[in-house]
């Protein structure tokens, strides 16, 4: 039998406005066997009705209609509702969807503390902005007591991302997190950052394992608990009715504890509870073993979210986050690429996709509200904008997963892309060649430009698209063959994904050879926009660019790392330079270092690109420490100044 949808819609092919009744009925004996077994379908509502009960129609919107186009079988039905996003109503302590798993990205907190990978606060908003089209449920967008400036990025982002309701998906907007320490002022800190947001929240911690309660804190059980609850409470007194609590260290935390310090928190208010293997010790049994044990014995545990956070210290993040999903957790902390302190944290990519592939029947139907087409470019901007690139082998992300070599797999694509693919790339927003045959040149205009990008997921408009097109054509010029996606991909990167150009690059020349000293002459526009000239001689072509550069900044680094690749093969590629630097004469107590990036055919214009993005880093942070010195009324010497004198952010 076949049967009728009213679709809100008028894009017929598509279902994702198709709703369900306002009194939830689905009208066929057939299909109400669907209803009941998603009950919160990834729409959330379908209505259904048999060609004999069309004149029973209830409308439930104005724009209403019935498409004779749209006769749906049950089975297809059942394939429409397991395949299309869902995402439930959103309660702090409860998800009416039992198999619904949140998101909690921690790309912009844990992921930040990576050494190396200090962002801007124009950077952090960027990122949050895409984490928002990726749809994760929650952002962890800093540690606003770490300093001023931090504050006010998260504040930025709860004012704006956290105020961008999305109608289109059901009235979606992300929860903004704030992490503090289990005190007053870490919480007030927080609270100021984030109240802005529709939907605030709150995450403090304290550590619970012996090593930490005796060496750490110095503190007895008993004080601990005390500290937890009474840094619940504060949270609540606030106003904030979102809280969540992490015992620190909880994998070597005794068991008998963890039932006493969750209850206890949960009684004084706390919505989620997130266990935390800080260290990355645990195996996955174990860890699922340890969730179970939290659900059977921790009192008033059935009113709150479980959540989990695991290190990647022996590779089995994600591995552990998934068995504690399967074990009743609800809630998973991740960061993009899976970066963070040491070894990183759980990869959302990873998790995403195991959820997508395997939630269905392995997982019971765990799934996510995430949109997978936006994996890629965020991949790409967090790799960019931290300066920490993805392994070619990294799964999902990595430029080799889903390359195929081998000559039997080679065989085995070109008969069926199943036989060693498990998912199109496509779908996570991954696109190898065009399948128009669309060769951009030195001759195509913007508008295939611009249809190109949207292809790859980027949207650029107005004043971006100008200075994209502008290079685009630059390096057209230089290329035979057409400019392919990588090489878009790469101009993206370094046009868009760059830190406040304080500094910028005019013009270059360098004199080099076998014979003679190797001279570079620099033309800068400086933050006055005026244009400065310096030259330079050096070891070679790169150094005698840098020492010019560093004539015209005075601003006296440690070069500790440059690396570069071509983005594809053949003479005339683009290359990508990646450098990380270290100011020098700074009080660094925990080392912190900038990078930068930069692309171009010619490897010595990428490398001096990336160096002065990586400069302009440095200055960006100084020009905000001096401003928080001077806020806070003290006075301060950029070149003496502490570039990281802020609360260890050591924290999980």
């Amino acid at each position: 039998m076949e049967y009728l949808a009213v679709q809100r819609t008028c894009a017929v092919s598509d279902f994702s406005g198709i709703k369900r009744s306002t009194h939830g009925k689905v009208y066929s004996p057939s299909l109400k066997k669907l209803s009941s077994k998603y009950p919160n379908n990834r729409t959330g509502k379908l209505l259904f009705a048999t060609r004999q009960k069309q004149s029973s129609y209830t409308p439930v919107g104005p724009r209403n209609f019935v498409s004779k186009s749209l006769r749906v079988s049950a089975e297809q039905v059942e394939s429409i509702v397991k395949s299309s996003p869902k995402r439930p109503a959103y309660f702090p302590n409860r998800c009416d969807d039992p198999n619904y798993v949140r998101i909690f990205d921690t790309t912009l907190r844990d992921g930040e503390q990576s050494p190396g990978a200090t962002l801007t606060s124009k950077e952090k908003l960027d990122i949050a902005r895409q984490l928002h089209k990726l749809g994760v449920d929650i952002i962890e967008a800093g540690f606003p007591c770490a300093s001023p400036d931090d504050l006010e990025a998260v504040r930025q982002i709860a004012k704006t991302v956290g105020n961008d309701v999305d109608e289109s998906r059901d009235g979606y907007v992300p929860v903004i997190c704030g992490l503090a320490r289990a005190n007053t002022k870490d919480i007030d800190a927080a609270w100021t950052a984030v109240q802005h947001a529709v939907r605030p929240r709150i995450h403090t911690f304290i550590a619970t394992s012996q090593i930490h309660m005796d060496f750490k804190l110095k503190k007895t059980p008993d004080e601990v608990v005390a500290l937890a609850v009474k840094a619940v409470k504060y949270c609540k007194s606030l106003g904030c009715n979102d809280v969540e609590f992490s015992p620190e260290d909880a994998i070597r935390s005794d068991p008998e504890f963890l039932y006493r310090i969750l209850g206890e928190v949960i009684k004084a208010g706390a919505t989620t509870l997130n266990i935390p293997d800080t260290v990355g010790f645990t195996i996955p049994s174990e860890f699922g073993e340890l969730i179970t044990k939290l659900r059977a014995n921790t009192p008033g545990i059935e009113n709150v979210i479980l959540s989990t956070h695991c290190h990647n210290d022996l590779g089995l993040a994600t591995a552990n986050s998934l068995a504690g999903a399967h074990s009743g957790a609800r809630q998973i902390e991740c960061t993009i690429n899976g970066i963070g302190e040491r070894a990183g944290n759980a990869s959302l990519e990873e998790a995403a996709l195991a959820f997508e592939l395997r939630g269905p029947n392995h997982f019971g139907g765990l799934h996510t509200g995430l949109s997978i087409e936006h994996i890629a470019l965020t991949s790409r901007m967090v790799s960019k904008y931290t300066g920490m690139s993805i392994q070619p082998h990294k799964a999902i992300v990595g430029a080799n997963a889903f390359a195929h070599e081998s000559g039997i797999h080679q065989d085995g694509m070109l008969k069926n892309k199943t036989t060693y693919e498990i998912i199109e790339p496509e779908k996570v927003g991954i696109f190898r060649k065009d399948a128009a045959g669309l060769v951009l040149g030195k001759h195509s205009g913007r508008h295939a430009l611009k249809t190109r990008l949207s292809q790859l997921g980027v949207d650029v408009s107005g004043d971006e698209l100008i200075e994209v097109f502008n290079r685009f054509k630059a390096v057209a010029e230089m290329k035979s063959g057409g400019v392919e996606d990588e090489d878009l991909l790469a101009i993206i990167s370094d046009e868009l994904f760059q830190p406040e150009e304080i500094w910028k690059l005019m013009d270059l020349q360098v004199v080099s050879g076998t014979r003679g000293l190797p001279t570079a002459t620099v033309q800068l526009l400086g933050p006055d926009k005026m244009p400065r000239v310096f030259c330079a001689v050096g070891t070679g072509p790169v150094d005698a660019a840098y020492r010019a550069v560093d004539l015209a900044l005075q601003l006296p680094t440690d070069l500790l790392e440059y690396s570069m690749k071509g983005v594809t093969g053949g003479m005339d590629a683009m290359a990508v330079t990646k450098v990380v630097l270290k100011p020098q004469n700074v009080n660094s107590r925990y080392e912190r270092t900038f990078s930068g990036s930069g692309a171009d055919t010619d490897i010595v214009a990428s490398s001096v690109r990336a160096y002065i993005a990586a400069l302009n880093k440095i200055i960006g942070y100084m020009q905000n420490r001096v401003g928080e010195e001077a806020y806070l009324g003290g006075d301060v010497n950029v070149n003496t100044m502490d570039l990281n004198d802020s609360p260890e952010l050591a924290l999980k």
